[in-house]
């Protein structure tokens, strides 16, 4: 019989309808102030025994996180509430039934401490919430390893000997391995991780079978195993620093322990799912191909109390996040949760208790900034949404498309249309890294300038990953491509999205972060012009500065990527001279991954040539987006739609 599905709403979130009053309409955006704003609720959670549903809230605009938890029985009751200032709860997990486990992070100086030592230092605690108390554990960059289903009230967690300074600057870091015991204190050691084997994972029973290490003289990376003995580590592959390959084990066949399930391209151009026998330590067959897109990773069951280890699925990114299951009893309880939820997009079970009867479902999607929902005794509770101030119907849809760079090459991309009729102004948006994956669902920015009435391109240009070897290291391969074939792969979007009716050819802007951001300031200094202005965010400058940050650091292939890129690459301090179109400069003030001295750079430079800019410094912020406040956010958001709408070219965009 299938369970009695009803709908209820909880209206957790009254005080933002409180703080801000609006009325939208299809013609009028809304107050910046509601994308300013982080997170209302994330991080929704059962307890083991799915008496309980914890979640991790933001309760006022500019309020710091707090854990609240409900009664599943009782969800209009008022809830307990924990919070751990002066420290910030990160994310939170359920380790036993009344225990709940937390990420905290602490502010712990004005200043950044050189490149990539930030202003945060991180530690974990724990809360009994029968007892009502809290206990903080003192080793700093501790991180959670396990949750030990089967081991009540214990965990296993890690850190770096010496604390989470991060000034070790071997390949590896190496990490020591405790099981925890959250009721005393009490902590046992497991084992020492050190450079030739470290990087161990553990399986559902607190065993480790997996380990991964360097072997610094021969220049390989090795990986282990336990599951032919658990008593002693053997080696199972090696690849060698050098190689742009990839091998990543992701799990492993519970009626067969020693058939691993392997992310590898193993000689082809597309990461594939590959079974490999770790004892005769060779691959033996495909277990899921594609010639478009890699395989991304695999989906695990949604129990994971029962089943820690038991892997269900395979995934790719391509038009969103596509997952092909191999349990049948997973895939139709998805098909089933997918013809219930609003708006339905990616639906993901993220939380169950023990009996497998209660359900956290997320969903994520274009007109969706993410919804949860609990199922419990057959009751379908609407428990909130990560923005709630923002309409399905007021949102943008995101469709992805391909197009032909000038040189042929196809170019991945997704598109976020605002409402209305084209042609539109645009904006292209290229994401950072730049040798990162991104597929888009629901993004902030992209719906933010959607809403302000823009056109969002967000290329997948060489070097993203996620298309293949091909794909990727033809960014650096034959001379750093940055400013160039790059560049170019940017444009010709913004170009096919013109002769295509979509966008206007005398609105157009470019907006980016980190390489990103690197990426405006090469198209504020292009000759052939085709934009208006230029938005760049923490944005490298200097890239001979920045990759000597960390050149003495990196080896192999790294390195390769790395000097190549960077080494051959358009400079926009170089290039400040030619400078062309309007500029508007964005950077955190305890920026660590791209330090400010970037932007002190550039703006002297543009002075020298007295070149059109406007400068804005976000106090306080970091390079990474859990570091924008809400006033960072608001004071961006601000400072872009009125750059966009009054500086961008003759008339504003």
């Amino acid at each position: 019989m299938k369970p009695r599905i009803l709908i209820q709403k909880l209206f957790f979130l009254a005080v933002f309808s409180l703080a801000f009053s609006y009325e939208a309409s299809a013609s009028s955006p809304y107050p910046l102030e509601y994308w300013a704003l982080r997170d209302v609720i994330r991080n929704v959670e059962l307890s083991p025994d799915g008496k309980h549903v914890a979640l991790l809230k933001i309760p006022t605009k500019d309020g710091m996180p707090i854990i609240e938890v409900y009664k599943t029985d009782a969800m209009d009751q008022e809830p307990y509430r924990i919070n751990s200032d002066p420290m910030e709860i990160q994310s939170f997990y359920w380790a036993a039934d009344d225990v709940i486990i937390m990420g905290l992070r602490q502010k712990v100086r004005d200043k950044i401490d050189g490149f990539n030592q930030g202003v945060y230092e991180r530690l974990l605690a724990s809360v009994d919430i029968k007892r009502k108390k809290l206990k903080k554990y003192d080793d700093l960059g501790s991180g959670i390893e396990h949750l030990l289903p089967k081991k009540k009230n214990k965990i296993i967690y890690s850190y770096f000997p010496g604390g989470g300074n991060g000034k070790i600057k071997e390949a590896f870091r190496p990490r020591t391995y405790y099981e925890l015991d959250l009721k005393t204190g009490a902590k046992k050691l497991i084992l020492r991780g050190k450079l030739e084997l470290g990087a161990v994972e553990f399986d559902g029973d607190g065993v480790p079978w997996l380990a991964r290490g360097f072997d610094a003289g021969k220049g390989e990376f090795i990986w282990y195993e336990r599951v032919t003995n658990k008593k002693k580590w053997r080696e199972i592959y090696r690849l060698s620093e050098d190689s742009f390959e990839t091998f990543s084990v992701v799990g492993f066949d519970e009626k067969s322990p020693n058939i691993f399930f392997v992310r590898a391209q193993n000689g082809k151009d597309k990461i594939g799912l590959w079974e490999f026998d770790v004892q005769k330590k060779v691959f033996s067959q495909p277990i899921y191909l594609r010639n478009d897109v890699d395989v991304a990773g695999v989906s695990y069951h949604s129990n994971s109390w029962t089943n820690p280890d038991t892997v269900v699925g395979v995934r790719y990114y391509k038009d969103g996040v596509q997952t092909e299951y191999f349990d049948s009893t997973t895939a139709a309880m998805v098909q089933q949760l997918q013809g219930i939820i609003p708006n339905a997009d990616l639906v993901r079970v993220t939380s169950r208790d023990k009996s497998g009867n209660s359900l956290v479902i997320l969903n994520v999607g274009a007109r969706d900034p993410g919804s949860y929902y609990l199922l419990h005794k057959g009751k379908l509770t609407n428990i909130g949404s990560r923005q709630p101030l923002l309409e399905a119907d007021q949102l943008a849809d995101v469709r992805y498309i391909e197009y032909r760079a000038r040189d042929g090459k196809k170019i991945p991309a997704y598109l976020t249309v605002p409402n209305g009729e084209p042609p539109f102004p645009a904006v292209v948006m290229p994401h950072g890294g730049p040798f990162v994956s991104e597929v888009v669902l629901y993004d902030e920015w992209a719906q933010m300038l959607a809403n302000n009435g823009y056109l969002v391109l967000q290329p997948q240009y060489r070097g993203s990953l996620g298309y293949g070897l091909e794909h990727y290291t033809s960014a650096f391969k034959k001379g750093g491509q940055g400013g160039y074939k790059m560049q170019d792969d940017k444009d010709d979007g913004m170009l096919y999205l013109v002769k295509e009716g979509l966008a206007d050819p005398e609105r157009l802007a470019m907006f980016g972060w980190s390489y990103g951001g690197y990426a405006a300031l090469v198209a504020a200094s292009r000759k052939e012009q085709i934009y208006q202005c230029a938005i760049a965010g923490a944005a490298v400058a200097d890239p001979l500065m920045q990759v000597n940050y960390y050149r003495y650091r990196m080896r192999g292939a790294q390195k390769e990527e790395q000097l190549s890129m960077w080494g051959d690459s358009v400079s926009p301090l170089e290039q400040a001279a030619e400078v062309n179109i309007p500029l508007l400069l964005i950077h955190g003030s305890v920026d660590q991954r791209v330090p400010p001295i970037h932007a002190e750079k550039y703006r002297k430079a543009l002075d020298a040539h007295g070149k059109n800019y406007k400068y804005v410094e976000l106090e306080g912020a970091d390079h990474f987006s859990n570091t924008l406040f809400f006033n960072h956010q608001k004071l961006l958001f601000e400072s872009m739609i009125a750059y966009l709408k009054n500086d961008c070219g003759p008339s504003g965009l």
